[in-house]
This record gives structure tokens, C-alpha cells and sequence, in this order.
């Protein structure tokens, strides 16, 4: 947490705890202002494009107890609705080896590989509890450039680097959710 949200804390104490609905992680990793408008209508509201507040949200993002991601806000936190995971990573290649960067820019060193049902690569990591990442759709080539999928295109294997395979294990996408422990809707809670 960045120090000016710790001071906030302290100098407003009395701000209401939380807020839920107002701010979007969607599918592609862009952080999204959902007004009143988006949230009746189910809209993915307006991408942010302010460079030093996405840092202030990207600095600040952080997991509660019961699985909700949020941003500390000051003193509030801002509960995040999540389009599929809390994570969403950028596959590339530089200089001939793979690189994952997640939607903070840091980057994400994956255990496992995961193919939902339509057809969507997650990753996820060894910590506690796993982090789990959706790749971006705009990545699914260069995946595949390095990948050995199953004719049933349910599994296979990912050649990520240094020869190192992670199998693709197959997964829902609605127990994606469950499976690793997140509240991909904390407004519906």
C-alpha cells in the first residue's frame, strides 16, 4: 500500500469503509469507471486512461481475506469487479525467450497452464492461495506458436522456457471462480 493511502487512512477515518461496483477489471487488463449508468445496464463502463492514477490503482491492488480484490483508495477501499480473473497477463517474446507480464506490469512466473471451455489460457502460480491469470486474447498466436495442443483441443502442453512444459489441464470456466478462491463480483455479494 502506497504511503499517501496509509495517511489517508488516518486522516479520514470516519469515510464509509468500502464501495462496490464503481471500478472494472476487464477481460484485456484495462481498468474501467463503471458510473450509475454501466452498473444498471451491466455496462463495462468507461476505460481509464490517466497514467498516474492507473499506477495509484495498480500500486495499491491487493487481495482481502474473503477473496474480493480492491484498490485502497485513501481510505476507502474500492472493491473491483472482475470480467473473468483478478489477474490478466501479456504473453511475449523477447530475444527468442517468453516473458509474462501482468496487467500491473510485473511479471508472472507461472506453475500450471489451464484451457477453459471456450477455448481461454489461464496460468497460475505455486503461491498461497494462487494467483491465476487469463492470457489476453490478443497473445492466443503467440501461445500457440508455442504450445502442443491435444486433437481435442481440451489439453496439451505449453512450452514456456528454459524447456520447462506446464501441461494444459483442462478447467471450466465457471469453476475457474471457486477453483481459485476469488469473488469475481463482490457488488453481487
Amino acid at each position: 500500500m502506497d504511503e499517501i493511502a496509509r495517511q489517508a487512512l488516518a486522516k479520514w477515518p470516519n469515510v464509509p469503509p468500502h464501495c462496490t461496483g464503481w471500478l472494472m477489471l476487464d477481460r484485456r487488463g484495462q481498468w474501467r469507471m463503471r458510473d450509475e449508468a454501466a452498473q444498471a445496464t451491466g455496462a463495462p463502463g468507461t476505460a481509464i486512461r490517466h497514467e498516474a492514477l492507473l499506477g495509484f490503482i495498480n500500486r495499491n491492488y491487493e487481495r482481502d481475506d474473503d477473496g474480493q480484490w480492491f484498490f485502497q483508495n485513501g481510505p476507502q477501499r474500492v472493491y473491483v469487479e472482475l470480467a473473468y480473473t483478478p489477474w490478466i497477463v501479456r504473453l511475449s517474446e523477447i530475444d527468442g525467450a517468453l516473458q509474462l507480464a501482468d496487467q500491473t506490469g510485473a511479471a508472472f512466473e507461472p506453475a500450471h497452464a489451464w484451457i477453459d471451455d471456450a477455448g481461454g489460457i489461464l496460468f497460475s502460480d505455486d503461491a498461497t492461495p494462487a494467483r491465476v491469470a487469463a492470457l489476453h486474447d490478443h497473445d492466443i498466436d503467440l501461445f500457440a506458436n508455442h504450445a502442443t495442443l491435444d486433437d481435442d483441443a481440451r489439453g496439451g502442453v505449453f512450452h514456456w522456457r528454459g524447456g520447462a512444459d506446464l501441461k494444459l489441464q483442462a478447467i471450466r470456466r465457471d469453476d475457474v471462480e471457486q477453483r481459485f478462491g476469488f469473488i469475481a463480483s463482490p457488488a453481487s455479494r
